[in-house]
C-alpha cells in the first residue's frame, strides 16, 4: 500500500504497454518494499566508475601471451597437437584464445546492457527498476573496458553461437523473471567464474584489474537476480518452475559447451574434431568447465529452482557439489579484491608523488 495520497489508488491507475519482448509496465505507487534491493541500489549508486579513469591503459600486454598465465590453463595444452607447435605457433595460440576469450565477455556485457534496460522495462515493483538502472550504467562501462582492452589486444572475435542462441532466448522471452533468470543468474553467475579464472591466474596487471573491477559489479547484480526471484518464484505453481528448471538445464548445457573454443581451432587451422575432442575428454579441463558453475547451482537452490530436473542435470554434469556453496563469502571476496587493487594503485601514486618531492628538494 502506497504512502503517498493519490487522488486515485494506484491499483486502478496501473498502465502496460506490450510489446513482442514483454509487457513496459509503469508503476504509480513510488514506495521502495524490499531493503535488500534498495540497499544494492545504494551501494550501485556509490560504485560508479569511469573506465578510463580508473584503470591505467598505458600497462603493457604482451602480443605472444596478453594474459600471461600458465601454458597448463590452455585447453590443449599437453596435446599430441600442441606438443608439434613451435614458439611463434604457440604464442599466436595464446593471442587467440585471449582474443577469444576476451571477446565473449565483451559480447555477454552487451547482451547484459540490454538485458538489464529490459528489465527496468518489464519488472513490475519500483525497488527493482531503480537498482536495475545502475546496472544499465554498469554493464555500458563494461562494455567500454573490455572493447578497450580488445583495442591493447589487436584481435577480437565474434559471439559465440551458443552464447547468442542463450542470449536470443532470454530477450525473446514476454516474462520478466527469465531476463532475471537467464541473465542475473545464468550468464553472469558463469561469467564471474570465468572471470575469477582470470584474476587468479593471470599475471597480466591490465587483464587482472580490468576483470577485477568488472567482478565487483557482477556480484552486485547476481545479488539483485538472486534476491528478485528468491521472492517471486515460492508464489509459481510446479509446472511453471519446471519450465524454468528446463530453460536452466539446457542453458547450462549450452554454457558449458561454449568453453570448447572451437572457433579458434577452426581460425588457426587446426584439427578441430582433435582438438574437440582432447578438450572434452581431458581431466584438467572437465574440472574447469565444472569450476564455472560453482556460483550458478548455490543461487538455483537458494531461489527455489531445485527439482528433481535440475539436480539430475547437475549430478550428470558432476557440479551439484557446489551447491553448499557460501554465496555470500564468495561475493564479499570479489568486493574485497577490488578494493585491494585500488588501495595498492593508491599506495604506487602516493610513492612516485613522494619520490617526486624528494628529487625536487635534492
Amino acid at each position: 500500500m502506497s504512502t503517498k495520497n493519490f487522488a486515485i489508488p494506484v491499483d486502478k491507475t496501473g498502465w502496460k504497454l506490450q510489446d513482442n519482448s514483454g509487457t513496459v509496465r509503469f508503476t504509480w505507487d513510488y514506495d521502495t518494499q524490499r531493503d535488500r534491493l534498495i540497499n544494492l541500489y545504494e551501494k550501485g549508486k556509490r560504485r560508479q566508475w569511469d573506465a578510463k579513469k580508473r584503470i591505467d591503459w598505458s600497462l603493457p600486454m604482451d602480443p605472444n601471451n596478453p594474459v600471461e598465465g600458465l601454458d597448463e590453463m590452455i585447453p590443449i595444452y599437453g596435446s599430441e597437437i600442441w606438443g608439434k607447435m613451435d614458439d611463434k605457433a604457440k604464442g599466436e595460440l595464446r593471442l587467440h584464445l585471449a582474443a577469444w576469450q576476451f571477446s565473449q565477455f565483451l559480447h555477454g556485457e552487451q547482451g547484459a546492457l540490454i538485458c538489464a534496460s529490459k528489465i527496468v522495462q518489464n519488472v513490475p515493483d519500483i525497488d527493482s527498476k531503480y537498482y536495475a538502472a545502475t546496472q544499465v550504467m554498469d554493464e555500458a562501462r563494461h562494455v567500454e573496458a573490455y572493447s578497450m582492452l580488445l583495442d591493447k589486444i589487436g584481435l577480437a572475435y565474434p559471439i559465440n553461437y551458443n552464447l547468442r542462441d542463450i542470449l536470443d532466448s532470454v530477450l525473446t522471452d514476454s516474462r520478466w523473471d527469465m531476463t532475471y533468470l537467464g541473465m542475473q543468474v545464468l550468464i553472469e553467475g558463469l561469467a564471474l567464474a570465468a572471470f575469477g579464472g582470470i584474476r587468479t591466474f593471470s599475471q597480466n596487471e591490465l587483464a587482472r584489474t580490468v576483470t577485477a573491477y568488472v567482478m565487483q559489479d557482477e556480484a552486485r547484480h547476481v545479488s539483485f537476480g538472486r534476491a528478485a526471484l528468491k521472492d517471486y518464484y515460492p508464489n509459481l505453481s510446479a509446472k511453471e518452475r519446471e519450465e524454468r528448471e528446463e530453460f536452466a538445464a539446457e542453458a547450462c548445457r549450452m554454457m558449458r559447451d561454449r568453453f570448447l573454443a572451437i572457433e579458434v581451432w577452426e581460425t588457426l587451422g587446426l584439427d578441430v574434431e582433435a582438438c574437440t575432442k582432447y578438450v572434452t575428454e581431458s581431466e584438467s579441463q572437465s574440472q574447469f568447465r565444472s569450476f564455472l558453475f560453482m556460483r550458478i547451482v548455490p543461487i538455483l537452490r537458494d531461489i527455489g529452482l531445485w527439482g528433481p530436473r535440475l539436480r539430475d542435470a547437475f549430478e550428470k554434469m558432476g557440479v551439484i557439489g557446489f551447491a553448499d556453496t557460501d554465496l555470500d563469502a564468495v561475493m564479499a571476496e570479489d568486493e574485497k579484491i577490488a578494493d585491494e587493487i585500488d588501495e595498492l594503485r593508491r599506495q604506487e601514486v602516493a610513492q612516485i608523488v613522494t619520490l617526486g618531492s624528494s628529487e625536487e628538494s635534492s
